[in-house]
Order: C-alpha cells, then structure tokens, then sequence
C-alpha cells in the first residue's frame, strides 16, 4: 500500500512538472492555423483571462504566424453572446480582417473545442496549430490535440491574470493535474 501510495504521489509530482514546463514554454511557429481557446465573457466583453488570450493571438496574428485564427467557446450560460463570438468581435476590433477569423461556438469544454477546431482543420487539410491559452491549460490541450492527429504548439498567454497570482496559478495548476489524470484515465467529458 505505501508502494502505490508512493507510486501516485511521484506520478502527481511529474505531472505537476510538466504541466508547469510547458506553461513557461512559447512554442508559437508558423503553422496552420491559430486557435484560441475560449475563456468567460461578461455581457459581450471577454473577462481578463480571455482578453489577455485575445490580446496575446493578436500580437502572434501580426507576426504572421498563421493564416487563420479560429477562436473557440459556447455561451457559458449567457445566450446573447459566445466566447467564440466575442472573441472574434474583439480581434476585428483590434484590426485582425474577419475573413482570417472562424468562430466555434458550439462547444462547452477544453475537449469540446478540440475536438470542433480539430474537424475544422480536417476540412482545410491543416496538420498544425498554435494553441493560445493561459500557460497551464497548454499541457491537457495538447495532448488532446495530438490525440486527433494535429500538431500543436503551444503559445501562453504572457499577461495571464492567472498565472501572475502565485495563488491562483497554484489552483489552476491543482485543476489541470486532475483534468489531466483523467484524460489519462480515458474520462472524455
């Protein structure tokens, strides 16, 4: 029993590593496309989280990064708006041309959103994407991303309330461990 114990603890303990490595890591390259994940809006305007997501995909769309920027996330319970939509409203707004931006609107989770972008890449023939989102969420999107055949690099958002917060980058950190180990564990939701 302490074998096992032990076992779980140093496999906890790897997996926080690595979580935390690719948060600190900019892997943004040319690629495919450029997919934000969806993080709240609050009556048509992103939250903090999704602004510096927004903001970071606009500094890597200037770059030149990649042809298409595909932003991600359902109503969270607002019908009037989408994170999708809001996110694609406040690239155009920044000056990114709307023929460059898709929406998906549909979906509700991390595995939703891949697994949506991941049939939109399909019908583009794309095989790469850079993945926009706070630091601690790349990990878990990646590995999902790879799961359906696309290589994705990950790009963290570098004004990410969250991960300024020693706190809160601490418990979004515990989170992902556990959407994680339950992505390991063949959990889909």
């Amino acid at each position: 029993m302490l074998l096992l114990f032990v076992t779980v603890i140093l496999a906890e303990w790897s997996l926080y590593r690595s979580i935390r490595k690719q948060a600190a890591l900019d892997e943004a390259r040319p690629a495919d496309a450029m997919v934000v994940l969806g993080a709240a809006q609050y009556n048509g305007a992103p939250s903090l989280v999704f602004k510096a997501r927004l903001d970071h995909a606009f500094t890597l769309e200037e770059r030149g990064l990649a042809p298409l920027v595909i932003t991600t996330g359902g109503s969270g319970g607002d019908p009037r708006f989408t994170e999708a939509g809001v996110g694609q409203d406040y690239l155009i707004q920044k000056g990114v041309a709307a023929t460059k931006i898709l929406s998906e609107s549909r979906s509700e989770t991390t595995f939703e959103s891949v697994e949506a972008v991941a049939r939109l890449l399909a019908q583009r023939h794309a095989k790469t994407c850079i993945v926009v989102s706070d630091g601690f969420h790349l990990y878990r999107a990646k590995l999902m991303f790879a799961a359906r055949g696309i290589i994705a690099y990950g790009s963290p958002a570098p004004a990410s309330p969250i991960e300024a917060d020693p706190f809160e980058r601490a418990l979004y950190t515990l989170r992902e461990m556990l959407s994680s180990t339950l992505w390991y564990l063949g959990y889909r939701g």
